[in-house]
C-alpha cells in the first residue's frame, strides 16, 4: 500500500481550494473516468475509485481538517521509516487494504492515545470506505447534486450608433414633415423630418441603430432643375420675352412656396438680378431671399401673324441703338 496519498493532487486542486472548487473538480473528473463511460477500462475504474476516496475525505469539513493535520506530520523525520510511526505507536501498513482505512484507523488511535495506553494493532481489515458512486446520468442531470452552479447571465450586445446616407429632393428638404424612407439595409421607417435641411446635416433617429443605439441620417439634398441654394438664399434664372422686357409688368415666378407675382420693370436688362424678400431658405426662424436673375429669351420660330407684327414694329419704332456708334 502506498504510505501517503495526496488527495488534493488526485482531485487536481490546491491545498487551500474552497469546497466549491473541490466539488467542481470532482464532478469534472468523475465524468471523465466514470465506469459507465469507460467500460472495461480497469485503469479508469481505479482512477474513479481514487477520486471517490479523495472526495469522501475532502468534502467532509471535519475529516479534511484531520487529514490536513495528519499530512503536516507525515513528512516528519522518522515517521515513515519501515512503515512505522511514533506518533500513535507502531503502525503495520500491511494490516490495511488502502490508505483511507489506515487514515481512519490512525485518526482513531491518535484521538484516543491521550486518554488510554496504546492497544496492540490488529490485522483485521476493514472494508474500504469510498464516497458513494453517483450514476452517470445523475452526474450530468441538473439538480441532482449538492454542488451549486452559478449561471452567469449573458451580457447583452453593446449598443452602437450607426450612420446612413439619405438623399432628399429640395422641396422635401425645405418643407420637412413625415416621410417613409427605405434604408440601405432594407428597413423601412416612417420619419418626422425637420424643415430646412441642407446637405451634410445629420438627423438623429433615436433607438434605430445597432442593438438600440441611435441612427444618424446624413442628408444629401439633390440638385434642383430650377432652384439653387446659395447660403440662405434661393437663386433662379427667370426667362422673359422681348415684349416683357420692353413693357415690363407683373409676371408669375416659381418659389418654394408656390407661384408668386413679381413686377418686372420696363427695360430690364438680361442678367439683372431682382429680389423676392423672405422667399429663400429657412435659417434659425428667419428666411433668406429669392434672387431672380433675368434671362431675355428670343423666339426661334415665329408664326405668320407674329412676323407681320414684328415687321410693322420695325417700321414704326424710333429707337436706333446704333446711331451713336460713329462720331
Amino acid at each position: 500500500m502506498q504510505n501517503f496519498r495526496n488527495y488534493y493532487e488526485i482531485l487536481e486542486v490546491a491545498r487551500d481550494a474552497s469546497m466549491d472548487e473541490i466539488k467542481r473538480s470532482y464532478r469534472r473528473l468523475a465524468r471523465q473516468y466514470h465506469p459507465d463511460v469507460n467500460q472495461g477500462d480497469k485503469g479508469a475504474e481505479e482512477k474513479f475509485k481514487d477520486l471517490s476516496e479523495a472526495y469522501g475525505v475532502l468534502s467532509d469539513v471535519a475529516r479534511r481538517s484531520q487529514y490536513d493535520q495528519y499530512g503536516n506530520f507525515w513528512q516528519q523525520r522518522g515517521f515513515q521509516k519501515n512503515g512505522r510511526g511514533g506518533r500513535g505507536g507502531e503502525v503495520d501498513f500491511g494490516a490495511f487494504r488502502n490508505f483511507n482505512d489506515f487514515f481512519d484507523q490512525f485518526l482513531s488511535r491518535t484521538a484516543s492515545s491521550a486518554a488510554a495506553p496504546p492497544r496492540a494493532t490488529t490485522r483485521t481489515a476493514t472494508p474500504r470506505r469510498e464516497a458513494p458512486r453517483e450514476p452517470l446520468q445523475d452526474i450530468f442531470r441538473p439538480g441532482t447534486s449538492k454542488t451549486s452552479y452559478t449561471v452567469s447571465t449573458p451580457r447583452p450586445p453593446a449598443r452602437r450608433d450607426a450612420e446612413a446616407r439619405l438623399t432628399v429632393p429640395l422641396e422635401k428638404a425645405y418643407t420637412g414633415g413625415r416621410e417613409r424612407i427605405r434604408l440601405e439595409d432594407g428597413r423601412s421607417l416612417e420619419v418626422n423630418m425637420p424643415s430646412g435641411m441642407v446637405s451634410g446635416q445629420r438627423v438623429r433617429l433615436k433607438g434605430q441603430g445597432v442593438n438600440g443605439g441611435d441612427l444618424y441620417l446624413k442628408i444629401d439634398v439633390s440638385p434642383h432643375s430650377f432652384f439653387k441654394v446659395e447660403g440662405v438664399d434661393i437663386v433662379c434664372q427667370l426667362p422673359i420675352t422681348p415684349s416683357e422686357v420692353v413693357l415690363g409688368g407683373a409676371i408669375e415666378v416659381p418659389t418654394l412656396d408656390g407661384m408668386v407675382k413679381m413686377n418686372i420693370p420696363a427695360g430690364v436688362r438680361s442678367g439683372q438680378r431682382l429680389r423676392l424678400a423672405n422667399k429663400g431658405y429657412p435659417n434659425g426662424g428667419e428666411r433668406g431671399d429669392q434672387i431672380v436673375e433675368i434671362q431675355i429669351v428670343f423666339p426661334k420660330e415665329l408664326t405668320e401673324p407674329e412676323r407681320e407684327l414684328y415687321e410693322k414694329l420695325r417700321q414704326l419704332e424710333s429707337f436706333n441703338p446704333r446711331q451713336n456708334l460713329v462720331g
